[in-house]
This record gives C-alpha cells, structure tokens and sequence, in this order.
C-alpha cells in the first residue's frame, strides 16, 4: 500500500533551499521499523462513542517504539542541528522549526516514506497518508532559552494523527518528558478554568528508549506537552503527521492557528490544496453512492457536506480579525 493524499509538490516556496550535501535518505539502512508493546483508545480517556464515531481513528496514544536505526538517528540529529537555525517562537512553543521537508531532503523522504506510513496506518487501525499539508511534516521542537518555559506548553494539536520523535537521547536530559493527559479536552478545559494544569495522577510520561524512537498520538483529542527542563540540555523532537485516507469524518485542524507562525506563501497554497482534497474525496463519494431522492433539503445537505472542507477555508482565509493560538495555560 502506498496511499498518497497530496503529492509533495515539485518545487519549493520562495526562501527555501536545500541542503546541498547531505546524505541520501536509505530507507534499508535508516529506518529499523519496530511495533509498540502497547496502546490506548479515545474512550480510555473518557470520550463517547458518539464524539469518537466522527474522528480519524479510535486510537489515543501508542507505547513508544523504535522508527529509525542508530545510523538513521544520527543523521536525523545532524540535520535537526542545522535546521535549528530557522527556529521561530510563539506563545506555545519558544523555539520551533516549521517547513524543514522544504530545507532537507533526508527528512522530506524520511517523512513520507511508504513504509513508515503503512507502518503507521495499522497503528493506527485506518488507512493514513502522509500529511497533505508539508509544513506539519518533521516540524521539530528545540529546548527553550529560559528554562522556566515547557518545551511546549499543555495544547492538543492543529492535526488529528501523528507521532512524537526523540531526536536527541533523552538519557541525557533533566527533565523535559513528554506528556500526555489520561483525559478528555474537555476536561482540560475545565481544569484551565479554574487555573489548573493535569493533577500527577492523571499524567503519563513514556520512556522512550533512545533516540529515533517515537509515540503515536491523536493529536487533536489528546492533551499533551513537552515539560520544562530541570537544567540545561539539548532537547529536540520531532512531530510528522498523518491524515486518513477516509475524508468522511472531521476534518480535525485548526488551520488559523497556523496564520500565527507559517510561512504564508507556504500556507495557504496547503491549506488550499488539503480542502479541495477533501472535497474531492467526498464529492466523488457522492457521485457514486448518492441514490435518486425527491428530498431536496436531503440532497443539498449532503452537497453541503461534501464542499464543507472548501467552504470553511475561504471563510478562515478571508477573515480579518484576531487569531490567538490555543492551549490550555497562562
């Protein structure tokens, strides 16, 4: 299987380049694809069946699991390095690298590599492609500066399905876990009323055993972050992210989100391209499966449905006022 949603385009935006002498991406020796001993499903965090029926895949989270060989690991370390350079801020996150599929093609190939989808795809238990959109492809988090930042702050993601990579060996770290709440977002958004982050009990920290290894997350129904480091460190990971092939659910992204940090000549052509893919995907279920019917109201709901994608993109595209980026702490 090798399900493609967008093809990665052909040329980049304006000010990017590649990195002209790095080594070839060689999926026979970089990637050492293993499986997680474990996982949890939405309704072991409280979802309802009903929230869970319209969402990309019932799984929550995976155990972690190894992605890349020790070789693999190590060039995905020199390439995170140099890309550290183009790191930008926002409220979330003080130091993160967006677009680097446009900047390094070992990580481009990494990202989409077929294997490493279909490896995902039955983690996941439904059909993924890698994202249709490059910019949520090897975005990388880096330690902060001011070491009383988290990594990343208690959020759940812009994107329904992807997995979190340990480039640098979190041996070596004081702190800086990654993790996830053992409840709903809307319970979060409870406790973030009153004032209140996720209480100990509730909170899972894996250990990851190395680098190149990785977690499978949904990310936009679990709550997470990256934890503040206890001392200095070099803390990086990477988050590659996956959509399902089945464009009959929500579409799972908060894309004005992204206006606050992306490139926007980058941004918009992807967002674009991801809603009419979604729309054809749909509209072509419609020219084959929708039935002769004199209710009229029926049938303009279910055009409605499939150019909803399109519709609310042009809606959030045109839109002027204020955008903030959402989590779930001051």
């Amino acid at each position: 299987m090798n399900s493609v949603a967008v093809p990665f385009p052909d040329s980049t935006p304006s000010g990017y380049t590649w990195f002209d002498d790095e080594p070839e991406f060689d999926a026979g020796l970089h990637l050492q694809l293993e499986k997680p001993a474990e996982k949890i499903y939405l309704e072991d965090l409280g979802y309802s069946e009903e929230e869970i029926a319209t969402k990309a895949s019932r799984v929550a989270a995976s155990s972690p699991f190894r992605v890349l060989s020790d070789e693999g690991a190590a060039i995905m370390l020199g390439v995170a390095r140099r890309l550290r350079a183009h790191a930008i801020s926002c409220e979330r996150i003080e130091n993160m690298v967006r677009g680097g599929c446009y900047r390094s093609r070992w990580l481009r190939d990494l990202c989409i590599n077929p294997a490493l989808t279909q490896q995902m795809s039955e983690i996941y238990e439904v059909e993924v492609a890698a994202h249709s959109m490059p910019l949520h492809l090897g975005h990388m988090n880096f330690s902060p500066d001011d070491l009383s930042r988290a990594v990343d702050k208690w959020h759940h993601d812009t994107i329904p399905l992807d997995f979190v990579m340990m480039v640098s060996d979190p041996a070596t770290l004081d702190g800086g876990q990654f993790e996830y709440f053992m409840g709903t977002k809307h319970e979060m958004t409870e406790l973030a009323a009153q004032g209140k982050t996720p209480p100990p009990d509730r909170v899972v920290a894996p250990e990851f055993p190395g680098p190149g290894s990785v977690i499978a997350l949904h990310g936009d129904m679990v709550v997470h972050r990256g934890a503040a480091l206890n001392s200095p460190g070099e803390r990086i990971s990477m988050v590659n992210a996956y959509v399902a092939m089945d464009t009959s659910g929500d579409d799972q992204h908060r894309h004005k989100d992204l206006r606050l940090v992306d490139d926007p000549e980058a941004l918009y052509a992807e967002w674009a391209k991801h809603a009419a893919w979604r729309a054809r995907e749909r509209l072509d279920t419609l020219i084959s499966e929708l039935e002769f019917s004199a209710d009229r109201l029926s049938v303009a709901k279910a055009l409605e449905h499939a150019v909803a994608d399109v519709a609310k993109a042009v809606e959030e595209m045109s839109d002027d006022g204020e955008i903030s980026m959402h989590h779930y702490e001051k």
